[in-house]
Parts: C-alpha cells; sequence; structure tokens
C-alpha cells in the first residue's frame, strides 16, 4: 500500500487549524483514490456505543469504508483499565461493540474488527516508543493531563500515564495514515507523528519505517446527554443503539429542557433544547431551526414527541439488525476470530521489520 499522501506546508504541525486546513485536501484525496488510505479507529468496550457514537463515529466510518478506504477498528480491551482497576464483564461489552459496529453497517469482509488482548505484537511495539519519548514530553500533553484530572482512580496508573504510546501503536502496527479524531485528541496523535519520525530518524536508514498519520478531523456535531450535560456512557444519559422504543421515549421524556414555550434553535442560550432539536434533525435529515419552525409554540412536550419519533423511525432498521445479529453469538465470535488473525498477521510482520531495523532479531 502507498502510504505517501502530498502534504501541503500547512499541515507539518498538527494544530488545531493546521489540521483544520488539511481536512479538505484530505476528504478530497480520499475520494480520488480511497485505496491509498488505511484508517486505524476504534473504542473502549465499557458499555453499549449511544447516538452520540453513532453521529459522532460510527456513520463515518462506514461512510469511509463505503469509498474503499481500508479500515482496523480496534475493540481496546487493554485499555480499558486506564482510568478503572478493574475491567468488569469485559467479554460481554466486547461482543456488545461487534453488535453495535455490524448493525451500523461496518462490514467485517471489508473491515478488520480485532482486540487488543489478541494481537500480541501489537503491544509488544510499545517498548521500542517508549524509549523514543521523555517522561516530560508525556506529563506536558494535555489530553492526558486532562484524563487524569478525571480519572477514577485514587492514584495515576503507568498505563494511563502511557496511554498515548500505546495509542501511538494501535496506530503504526498497521501503518495507518489516516485516524478520525476530535480537536481533543490532536495531542495523543501528535505524539504517534513524533515517534513515527524519531524511529524512522534513528533506525530507517534512509527508509521510512512508519508513516506519519493524518488527522480526519470530525465534523460531528454535539449531542448533550438527556441531562443537559456531556453524552456518556457511565452517566445514564445517553440513548443507547440497542435501547428499545419504550427506553427510548423514556429517556426523552425525561431529558432537560427550559421554561419558554416557543422552540427555537439557539446554542449559545438554550443548549438542552438546541441539542434535542439538532438530534431530531440528524434523525430526519433536516435542519434544526426547520424542526424548530415546525414545533412553533407548541412546546417541550411537542418538542419532545417529535424527538422520540425521530429517533425511533431512525433507529428502527439499525435495531431490526442488531436483534438479528445478537441471536448468532457464534458469527460474533466468528467476526472476531477472523479479525484478530488478520490484525496478528499485520502486527507479527510490522514487528518483524522493526526488529530488522533495530538489529534486534535474533
Amino acid at each position: 500500500m502507498n502510504t505517501t499522501i502530498p502534504t501541503p506546508p500547512s499541515a507539518d504541525a498538527l494544530g488545531v487549524s493546521a489540521a483544520q486546513a488539511r481536512n479538505a485536501v484530505l476528504e478530497e484525496l480520499i475520494h480520488q483514490n480511497p485505496g491509498r488510505f488505511r484508517v486505524l479507529t476504534g473504542d473502549r468496550p465499557t458499555g453499549r456505543l449511544h447516538l452520540g457514537h453513532y453521529f459522532g463515529t460510527l456513520h463515518n466510518r462506514v461512510r469511509l469504508q463505503d469509498l474503499g478506504v481500508e479500515m482496523f477498528v480496534l475493540i481496546a480491551d487493554y485499555q480499558v483499565l486506564t482510568d478503572r482497576e478493574v475491567a468488569d464483564n469485559l467479554a460481554g461489552h466486547v461482543e456488545e461493540l461487534v453488535l453495535d459496529h455490524l448493525a451500523s453497517g461496518v462490514d467485517p469482509a471489508r473491515s478488520t474488527i480485532f482486540t487488543h488482548s489478541a494481537v500480541p505484537a501489537l503491544n509488544q511495539l510499545m517498548l521500542p516508543f517508549l524509549s523514543l519519548i521523555s517522561v516530560a514530553e508525556l506529563s506536558r500533553n494535555p489530553t492526558v493531563k486532562d484524563e487524569i484530572a478525571h480519572s477514577r482512580q485514587s492514584a495515576v496508573s503507568g498505563l494511563m500515564f502511557t496511554y498515548p504510546v500505546h495509542q501511538a501503536a494501535d496506530i503504526l502496527f498497521c501503518k495507518a495514515n489516516l485516524v478520525p479524531v476530535g480537536q481533543d485528541q490532536l495531542p495523543h496523535l501528535e505524539v504517534t507523528r513524533t515517534l513515527a519520525r524519531r524511529f524512522n530518524d534513528r533506525y530507517g536508514d534512509g527508509d521510512a519505517v512508519f508513516p506519519q498519520p493524518d488527522a480526519l478531523l470530525s465534523s460531528a456535531p454535539l449531542l448533550l446527554g438527556t441531562d443537559g450535560t456531556k453524552m456518556s456512557k457511565s452517566r445514564g444519559n445517553a440513548i443507547a443503539l440497542a435501547a428499545t422504543a419504550d427506553e427510548t421515549a423514556r429517556l426523552i421524556k425525561g431529558a432537560r429542557t427550559d421554561s419558554e414555550r416557543r422552540i427555537t434553535y439557539d446554542p449559545a442560550n438554550r443548549p438542552e433544547v438546541a441539542s434535542l432539536l439538532l438530534l431530531a434533525a440528524l434523525c430526519l435529515d433536516r435542519t434544526p431551526q426547520q424542526i424548530a419552525d415546525d414545533i412553533g409554540s407548541a412546546g417541550a412536550a411537542a418538542l419532545k414527541r417529535t424527538v422520540t419519533e425521530a429517533v425511533n423511525e431512525f433507529l428502527a432498521p439499525l435495531r431490526a439488525r442488531r436483534s438479528a445479529y445478537a441471536r448468532d453469538r457464534g458469527y460474533l465470535r466468528q467476526v472476531l476470530r477472523e479479525g484478530n488473525a488478520r490484525a496478528a498477521a499485520v502486527a507479527d510482520a510490522t514487528l518483524t521489520e522493526v526488529r530488522t531495523a533495530m538489529n534486534s532479531r535474533t
């Protein structure tokens, strides 16, 4: 696979403005020649995915897959332990993630779905990568600092501190050259680019062993949870893709709004109402303003009815597919076995190349 992508001068440093400017170039290149791109993306198996995940990442993964981009979808089971002491019901959560991806349209014949724990060579790449970065550099990483500040653990684990290096191994084991991220993940990706560059400089002998992956910035809209705060699996404020129609109706009925009767789309001053309007708009392929105009002075109850109907109609086919897949757990395990085998073969080849470059093969 050709991993060399033309890079304009503005993309030399992956700051937010540079990454935003780069996005338009990347999208054009993807449409011109999707086969030149390999994407690494994934999630931690900590519970069922929700509508925020769907509109934030899942639908984009399916879009890229359908365009012909090579996709590696990581179920990051080892990274569950970055901010918690015990990985509860890990096997069950892994299967739930596979279900959510299959139901959303990720095709295991075209996308490799795999787990950390099944690819030992991937995790071995952490050791040489850790030698290429200093403790001070990890300490300055703003994403790490934020994750540590919000950690559930009483003390910071080494796994959390070195999380950006583990993530670099995730990306570089398959030589991914494109990583869909939000703006808050840009510092992590910059660590990956730095490690790729340093490895190539130290061991490449004039050849680039690893690509320096580009960030494909997410254009996902911000959906608030039903309590008006960040939508999160752990806060019980999210509508899971697997939720029933009745559960969805109950959650939306309890969603926070405000006292104004006329419904308007005003994200700055009416964030909870705006988020509900946005959710309905995404499901109906309309604009939030159009939804607000239709509801007018009918109030919050009418808004919630509109959102409930839109979400349940939108999710109905996805839920039907999910239910069908859930009846065949053997197929889910087969998807993982085949994906793990493909990922392991790629990781083994990369690790062999790394050992050769470092003159450490025996």
